[in-house]
């Protein structure tokens, strides 16, 4: 299934995307797309039902898409995920996976605008394959047990303002958790509906030029992994996302002088069967 959450900020409905496109008011089923409804298989299992019986209210197709999730608990990222990203940026492979957080709060819908921050001069783009988790996961032994716990997959923008993150000491976490710097969606996709997570292409465009085209086959750390590695650090409840890391084609890694966004931007973003995001930037 397609996930989704449809209506203003802070008052979507609840959706589910049919065979033609078309959202469908899942309201008078859930409350809402979260972690709940996630690690609710009966729940799930009605939705299925309703969906293939046709019967669910249309909701306009023109309306805006919020984030898929609502409610999300926590943000674990990866930093330096991807073998190509890491070589562009000249680090070294990681032995283990890099770790940092972003608030929930930075998560805004697929097609919002992004905010590039005040006295900012390096604010980069990162297209990323997100993992939902659905099933509480602690000490999982197996990279089965892991795949066991992942509810679905979407993309997520891991918006990053560089000169916060590398220059001004401590952790990544201040150039990390700007407002608006984690777009995602517009789908929540089952996991029955994405068999090998490490065979998908993802895209990016700066304002109609593609600068990122790669795929999670060429991720260091796979997703089994990831969620399994993650499960022996923090307890993973459903409603907690997983940013996976950005392949190669990021501002940071190009010559100088280096493309960083401005205020006027477009970004683009896709990957393969989650769907396609688009975010004009502007000034906080």
């Amino acid at each position: 299934m397609k996930l989704l959450r449809v209506g203003p900020a802070g008052a979507e409905r609840p959706a589910v995307l049919d065979e033609t496109g078309t959202p469908r008011d899942l309201s008078g089923l859930v409350e809402d797309i979260d972690g709940t409804l996630l690690a609710d298989e009966a729940a799930l299992a009605r939705i299925r039902e309703a969906a293939a019986s046709g019967e669910l209210p249309a909701l306009d197709a023109g309306s805006r898409i919020g984030p898929p999730l609502g409610r999300i608990g926590k943000i674990v990222c990866i930093g330096l995920n991807y073998h190509d990203h890491a070589t562009e940026t000249g680090a070294a492979i990681p032995e283990e996976p890099i770790l940092f957080m972003k608030a929930p709060d930075t998560v805004v819908g697929p097609d919002d605008t992004v905010l590039v921050p005040r006295g900012s001069v390096k604010t980069d783009w990162e297209v990323e394959l997100a993992v939902v988790i659905g099933r509480t996961a602690r000490y999982l032994e197996s990279d089965e047990e892991a795949l066991a716990s992942v509810a679905g997959y979407a993309i997520a923008h891991d918006v990053s303002e560089r000169a916060f993150q590398i220059e001004r000491g401590g952790q990544w976490d201040k150039g990390k958790n700007c407002e608006t710097f984690n777009p995602l969606g517009p789908w929540l996709v089952t996991a029955d509906e994405v068999p090998d997570p490490q065979a998908l292409a993802l895209r990016l465009w700066v304002n109609g030029e593609l600068k990122q085209d790669g795929t999670t086959a060429d991720q260091i750390f796979p997703v089994a992994q990831v969620v399994r590695y993650l499960s022996q650090f923090m307890t993973l409840y459903p409603g907690d996302v997983i940013n996976t890391g950005t392949p190669a084609g990021v501002a940071l890694g190009r010559p100088e002088p280096k493309p960083y966004l401005r205020a006027g931007d477009v970004v683009e973003l896709e990957i393969d069967g989650l769907g396609r995001q688009r975010q004009e930037l502007k000034g906080a």
